[in-house]
């Protein structure tokens, strides 16, 4: 007697999962009364001109109108030396290597390596911000208080950047030298739609 033996077919269906799309949305919301920085950071993030557009819309303050002018108004002439800026005092040059530009750098290098920031108005490592301290701009430029001593001024702008939050430090320097898009993904045409009461020109 022969058995007949019957194997059962077992179907395998291929079940490889298609990978999730998952959608990042960059949320808008910052601290109350942001740094200058936040703002500028949050604006890079955005993709499109109208988003960028209406970041700034959505944080319009007078100091990042200042800021702007100062960086982007070819009429608005920095009357403070380009490139890296020194420390205000012999003992300080001594004390620390380099020069205060590069400690703001290695200082915003560690706030990024760490993610570290803390931000916002409550922020205890800064004892003022560019929004106090935007309105003394002018002393920095061309036609800005022409009549005080150059040293005087130089003077003053070290001062500020040691008691500015390292970051918005930073953002101060870029400005000085209209670097600002060097590090921020903004333009001018980006600035001059989200504020349009901005007179650029005819400035110096």
């Amino acid at each position: 007697m022969t058995t007949k033996a019957t194997t059962k077919k077992t179907s395998t269906s291929n079940t490889t999962k298609k990978p999730r799309t998952v959608k990042v949305s960059t949320s808008l919301e910052l601290p109350k009364n942001p740094l200058a920085f936040e703002v500028l950071d949050l604006v890079s993030k955005q993709r499109s001109k109208a988003k960028k557009v209406e970041v700034l819309k959505k944080y319009e303050d007078m100091s990042l109108k200042i800021l702007f002018v100062w960086n982007f108004d070819e009429s608005v002439i920095s009357v403070l030396p380009e490139g890296d800026v020194p420390y205000s005092s012999y003992d300080e040059q001594t004390v620390n290597s380099g020069t205060l530009s590069t400690r703001i750098t290695e200082e915003t290098r560690r706030m990024y390596e760490t993610g570290s920031f803390s931000m916002g108005v409550t922020d205890q490592q800064g004892r003022t911000t560019i929004r106090k301290e935007a309105k003394n701009f002018y002393f920095f430029v061309k036609g800005g208080k022409d009549g005080m001593n150059k040293m005087r001024k130089e003077s003053m702008f070290i001062n500020l950047l040691q008691g500015l939050h390292p970051l918005e430090a930073e953002v101060v320097c870029l400005v000085k030298d209209k670097k600002l898009s060097d590090k921020y993904n903004l333009t001018q045409d980006v600035v001059a739609e989200a504020y349009p009461d901005i007179q650029w020109g005819n400035r110096s």
